[in-house]
């Protein structure tokens, strides 16, 4: 707020002149006492003046209603919702989120600059307030064949954007440990902005390099020891609850048992599916769950809102309170967290959010480069002990299990609950792929494909022949990009995302609708309930989380950092 502002507004702060709008009668949600007290909430300019016994030029009984600042979410990769970033500020603030901090390294991996000045210019006046992180690992690392490289030299022509705030979740910690300069040279190119880091599974000494190194959040605990041990050494704790990674409950059970302040912790959905946020919410979904474990319900909004102003450097967000933006949510209760009203600055959102024009480059919606494939490319060896992947329900964390592959001939026949993966390299037409198996899928006659494939992108499928996985490799060629799933030869059902090969901007299209219904179809045939089909077969080729994945050059172990 500059002075002139400020000058202008003090006289609605005293009341020597009545503001714009007063909520009366409201139950103020006081992130800072951490308590609820009565009070009007007074408006000038999109602004809060005054909070207290207010009168204004127009008045509006709230009768009793709770007034919270607008939930933000910490960390998103809006492309996980498959729609562009107006159609999912539509949906986030219906629940109430009216910032959110994301990080597009997923349309950066497909598309380089043009998908950051993409996500730039689509959010540019969305209603929701759009932070950004620059993507720090793309391609995530050495070993990956994704579409572009977004290195520090790249990078710098954002740095100075009002809406970037810092530096990507830090995904290459290995890379970060051996001191390479390339991770390192971005970490100093925007410092003084946050650091995100990205640290599954890492401990002792390696966490606190990770530390020193600049690093200062991280997203993947997924107990309380982990995020304990991460308080300790400074970071704060990005609590995630996702659609395929859901770590509120084992986080918050164990702090509120131990009492401890959550004043380091912010709250973030990462991934999350855009029917998720329809039948279940979204951040307000995360508020709901954090009381029903009895966590203090203020408390729970700090964490929701200023704890992540503060985090990010938000000024004027995350609060009720004099000279903070008024961008709020009148809420029912502090138990379900029923969103009645939104505003932004100061005025009531109407539900609709405006959409600029998509941006015509074909590296955005031409980018499934794909050849025909023949079944003889999906052969894969049996041998006495093969290194198959283990799906872990609810998690997004994987487990290597060795075993003998049943076959024919020497070539792995699926069975036995092991399905046949293939991941296929997608961003030129060179054909590059790799097969393996996967245990615990659960799918039966037919293929499930898909080029949502974090991070870098590139067509994944699984089935249990490969004739299933050849018709669905080929649906997403004809489609760019997508979903779909195959049966006896044939297309049961195809989700298009044709900008990036990752999300749609089509509002006609009912995604969240189009999405329960391909899930649930996955589920009949034989996927089991506690696994996302496409939110799982998506994170399969993502070489920093453990144990095992699959990338199109071969199976990798994440703990021993090397290729099987």
């Amino acid at each position: 707020m500059d002075r002139k502002q400020k000058q202008r507004l003090i006289p609605y702060a005293l009341q020597q002149k009545l503001p714009e709008l007063v909520l009366k009668n409201a139950g103020v949600v006081d992130v800072f006492s951490k308590r609820v007290r009565k009070a009007d909430v007074a408006i000038q300019d999109g602004v809060i003046v005054g909070v207290g016994d207010c009168r204004g030029r127009e008045e509006r009984d709230l009768g009793g209603a709770f007034v919270a600042p607008g939930f933000i979410d910490s960390h998103v990769h809006i492309e996980s919702s498959m729609v562009s970033p107006p159609l999912f500020a539509e949906k986030i603030l219906a629940h109430g989120t009216t910032a959110v901090v994301a990080d597009p390294h997923e349309i950066v991996n497909v598309a380089g600059g043009a998908g950051m000045e993409y996500m730039l210019s689509q959010t540019e006046n969305a209603g929701v307030r759009f932070y950004f992180m620059l993507p720090s690992c793309v391609p995530i690392s050495s070993i990956e064949h994704n579409g572009a490289v977004f290195g520090a030299d790249r990078m710098r022509r954002f740095r100075g954007h009002p809406r970037v705030l810092g530096l990507g979740e830090v995904m290459d910690c290995p890379g970060v440990l051996r001191g390479d300069g390339g991770l390192l040279e971005k970490i100093g190119l925007m410092e003084g902005g946050v650091i995100d880091g990205h640290a599954p599974a890492v401990r002792g000494r390696e966490l606190q390099a990770y530390r020193l190194a600049g690093v200062q959040t991280d997203h993947e605990c997924t107990d309380y020891a982990q995020a304990l041990e991460r308080i300790e050494d400074g970071f704060i704790v990005q609590v995630r609850e996702g659609s395929a990674a859901r770590n509120l409950d084992a986080i918050l059970s164990g702090a509120l048992k131990d009492g401890l302040d959550c004043d380091r912790f912010v709250f973030c959905t990462d991934d999350l599916h855009l029917d998720d946020v329809v039948h279940k919410g979204h951040i307000d979904h995360i508020l709901r769950r954090a009381a029903a474990l009895g966590m203090d319900p203020v408390q729970a909004v700090r964490c929701a809102t200023l704890n992540a102003a503060q985090l990010y450097g938000l000024s004027g967000l995350g609060a009720v309170a004099p000279g903070y933006r008024a961008d709020l949510v009148v809420l029912d209760n502090l138990r379900d967290f029923g969103v009645l009203q939104v505003f932004l600055d100061g005025k009531a959102w109407d539900g609709t959010v405006a959409r600029p024009a998509a941006l015509p480059d074909a590296r955005l919606t031409k980018s499934v480069h794909v050849p025909p494939l023949s079944a003889d490319r999906l052969a894969c060896r049996c041998g006495k002990k093969f290194p198959v992947i283990q799906v872990i329900p609810g998690e997004i964390l994987t487990k290597r299990v060795d075993m003998p592959l049943p076959g024919e001939g020497g070539v792995f026949v699926p069975g036995d609950d092991l399905l046949k993966v293939a991941v296929v390299q997608r961003h030129d037409s060179s054909g590059r792929l790799a097969v393996g198996a996967v245990k615990g899928f659960g799918l039966k006659n037919g293929a499930v494909a898909s080029t949502v494939a974090h991070d870098s992108h590139n067509l994944i499928a699984i089935g249990d022949n490969d004739r299933d996985i050849l018709c669905a490799v080929g649906e997403l060629r004809r489609c760019q990009g997508g979903y779909t799933v195959c049966s006896g030869g044939r297309v049961l059902e195809t989700l298009p995302l044709p900008v990036a090969g990752l999300f749609t901007d089509d509002a006609s299209l009912d995604v969240a609708g189009r999405q329960k219904e391909i899930s649930g179809l996955c589920h009949r045939m034989g996927v089991p309930e506690n696994i996302d089909p496409f939110q799982n077969l998506s994170f399969l080729s993502l070489t920093v989380i453990p144990e095992i994945r699959i990338t199109d050059s071969g199976i990798f172990d994440v703990l021993k950092n090397k290729f099987l």
